[in-house]
């Protein structure tokens, strides 16, 4: 999925600025500042705004991107695994 993340082309409409979100919006809770990062091309989404993908929109995209691509990766245990964890104490 990171090649995918890495290959990306920016958005050329408010759908793939939606969709884009939509997807990264996903892992919000692993991407320190994602709101505060997400704000230029959130403010696209606002209705009667006119679709300007600007520099600062394309750093957003840019550095999200980044974000999600080192992003941890948060996966469930797999309880058939013959080893555990344990702890000391």
């Amino acid at each position: 999925k990171v090649e995918v993340i890495e290959k990306l082309p920016p958005p050329t409409n408010v759908k793939g600025i939606r969709s884009f979100l939509g997807h990264a919006g996903f892992y919000r809770r692993f991407i320190q500042d994602f709101s505060k990062i997400a704000k230029p091309l959130s403010n696209l989404l606002v209705k009667d705004t006119p679709f300007e993908l600007n520099e600062e929109c394309l750093k957003a995209f840019e550095a999200l991107k980044a974000k999600l691509i080192s992003a941890p990766v948060i996966i469930s245990p797999n309880w058939n695994m013959s080893e555990r964890l344990q702890r000391n104490g």
